[in-house]
């Protein structure tokens, strides 16, 4: 199934993707459909009212999540290119639920920063609860993979060795269009093609299946630190192909275009403008 979190004239619905139509699920969103318990055959089966795809207005998939948990320096490529050694243990760090925007949204660059860096990422949602997961309850707890861009301003990233302040600006992170379970994408490690594009030129091409720490494993590792909830998303990192990391630098102003796609997920696709 593909579903997604809508805005619509009266609020932000939950809704399945059905041909040329998107299903309400009886929810406001992703969020509270993925805290119930048998959500995924109330998903399959619900016949609610429906929105044409044409025309529809993505909201973040989980608006409202508890935790965003991202992970950095995940695939081989991109950490050669930062200069750094291949890490041992998992590099974490969070968003927030202000962060995020919708797939489609606008990014209004940060009139602070002069060194906005795209990073296509896979994300997972979490469907069920867990804490200290095995191997086959993380796996279970996957409800499925969105698209993220994990804007940075690499400037206030860099000001310090903690990461944090360069990647929570307010309403700068697309998350969507869809939140795709694991078995139209050929389960919960999937091998997935990831691009970036700005302008119509590739920046970023990998595949998901060389990530360093696969979901499952992040699922595991994660919640043994903290409870993961319905709706919690962890980011996977981004492969080689940031900007920051160019020669010269290329970094995203406004009225260039970035579209941040994954194979089987759909795209974010967004016009960078003025504050």
């Amino acid at each position: 199934m593909k579903l997604a979190t809508l805005r619509t004239a009266t609020g932000t619905r939950a809704v399945r993707l059905d041909g040329e139509v998107h299903v309400d699920l009886g929810y406001t969103d992703l969020g509270e459909l993925f805290a119930r318990d048998g959500w995924r055959a109330e998903a399959a089966a619900a016949t609610g009212p429906t929105y044409p795809v044409s025309g529809a207005d993505f909201a973040p998939v989980v608006p409202n999540p508890s935790k965003v948990v991202c992970v950095g320096h995940n695939y081989t490529n991109h950490i050669k290119e930062m200069g750094r050694d291949l890490p041992a243990h998992p590099t974490l760090f969070p968003k927030f639920a202000d962060t995020l925007i919708g797939a489609h949204d606008d990014i209004v660059k940060p009139a602070e920063t002069d060194a906005l860096d795209w990073e296509v990422e896979l994300a997972l949602v979490i469907g069920k609860q867990v804490r200290r997961a095995d191997e086959q309850r993380a796996a279970d707890a996957i409800a499925g993979f969105t698209v993220m861009n994990d804007i940075s301003a690499r400037d206030w990233q860099f000001r310090t060795i903690e990461w944090t302040q360069g990647k929570i600006w307010e309403a700068t992170t697309p998350v969507g269009p869809y939140v795709v379970t694991p078995d139209e994408v050929g389960g919960v490690r999937p091998a997935l093609e990831v691009r970036t594009v700005v302008d119509g030129q590739v920046m970023q091409q990998d595949d998901t299946g060389t990530l360093l720490f696969d979901p499952v494993f992040l699922v595991q590792y994660i919640s043994t630190v903290i409870t993961l909830r319905p709706g919690d998303i962890i980011a996977t990192g981004t492969p080689a192909g940031v900007g920051n990391a160019r020669d010269p630098k290329v970094f995203l102003v406004p009225g260039r275009r970035v579209v941040t796609e994954i194979t089987g997920l759909g795209s974010c696709t967004n016009e960078v403008v003025a504050p």
